[in-house]
């Protein structure tokens, strides 16, 4: 599954920019590459500890959509220096917790004091070449399936406001402090031929890359797709992030949106993620082993779509109640 890059880049890099993939992945030798990548970003939550869960869970899903467990991460860490030490402590505990979760060790990591706090990791691994998942495999007649709700970031918005209340923003929490670990591990049992996480580009941004490199289009049914509680209704009251008409300009002329699409879901398919879900291409044949393998591990998981050759868009957009 792994698209080598132009001969002008170091021969080493097997998976670069060129994809637009989830972490790069270098050769050491023959049968051993690194796969490294790298995430951090100010409070979404703030529960301190909660905060540290979840950026964690993030930078640790990068490794996860490329098939495979961490091994080393490093904390990156930003902060003001007002900032209470028990909160300072509470954050690393968050992240710690969740990277011996996921079987690996934090080695280290680096601090600077900074105007506002940004917690995040820098994550490597080391395996096989055949074990890699690539966001460049997916194939005609591929099912689309999805490993957690969307919306978040709406939420997030809406919290951030005051317009709701911790408990309906505690699921949207859960979920993004949820490792991608148990999706994949799930995942793993089958054949999988392409894999990205949902995350600041949205589940469009996402998914088109997907598309683009894998020379296909994808056909998204948006009343398949899960959402969390909450989000149809914000968004239709217009609680919108910023980064979701980012995304949706950026994105025009690579998405084509049936008419009966409704706003608020359009909305929801362009929403930034913080942790989102793995996003799977797998054979339909394989698509009800797949989805009992995600029931059994506790992955609330759904088929959004499919797979077809390659249109004049990168993605459709149906609706069919």
């Amino acid at each position: 599954m792994l698209k080598a890059l132009p001969q002008n880049y170091d021969p080493g890099l097997l998976v670069g920019f060129d994809t637009r993939d989830d972490a790069c992945v270098y050769k050491l030798r023959d049968d051993l590459v690194l796969i490294q990548t790298v995430d951090f970003f100010p409070p979404i939550v703030d529960n301190p500890f909660e905060y540290g869960q979840v950026a964690a869970a993030n930078a640790l899903s990068d490794i996860f959509a490329m098939g495979v467990n961490p091994s080393v991460a490093l904390n990156i860490l930003c902060v003001p220096g007002c900032l209470p030490q028990s909160d300072i402590a509470a954050i690393l505990a968050g992240g710690a917790q969740k990277v011996r979760e996921a079987g690996a060790i934090i080695a280290g990591g680096h601090s600077v004091e900074d105007n506002e706090p940004k917690y995040g990791l820098c994550v490597s691994a080391c395996v096989h070449p055949n074990e890699i998942w690539s966001n460049a495999g997916a194939q005609p007649g591929d099912v689309l399936v999805l490993t957690k709700p969307l919306g978040n970031g709406i939420l997030a918005t809406a919290a951030k406001r005051d317009i709701i209340s911790q408990a309906d923003f505690q699921a949207a929490i859960d979920s993004m402090a949820t490792l991608n670990k148990y999706a994949r591990d799930a995942a793993a049992k089958t054949p999988v031929h392409a894999c990205t996480d949902i995350t600041g580009f949205g589940f469009l941004g996402h998914a088109s890359e997907m598309a683009e490199a894998s020379n296909c289009t994808l056909f998204i049914d948006s009343h398949s797709v899960p959402i969390f509680d909450g989000a149809y209704l914000l968004a239709d009251q217009n609680v919108i992030p910023g980064g979701a008409e980012r995304n949706e300009e950026y994105l025009n002329e690579k998405i084509k949106f049936a008419e009966d699409v409704p706003k608020p879901l359009r909305a929801i398919l362009f929403d930034p993620q913080t942790s989102g879900g793995l996003l799977l291409s797998v054979p339909e044949e394989d698509k009800k082993q797949l989805l009992a393998n995600m029931k059994e591990a506790g992955v609330d998981a759904a088929v959004i779509g499919r797979v077809h050759a390659p249109g004049k868009v990168l993605i459709e957009v149906v609706h069919s109640p």
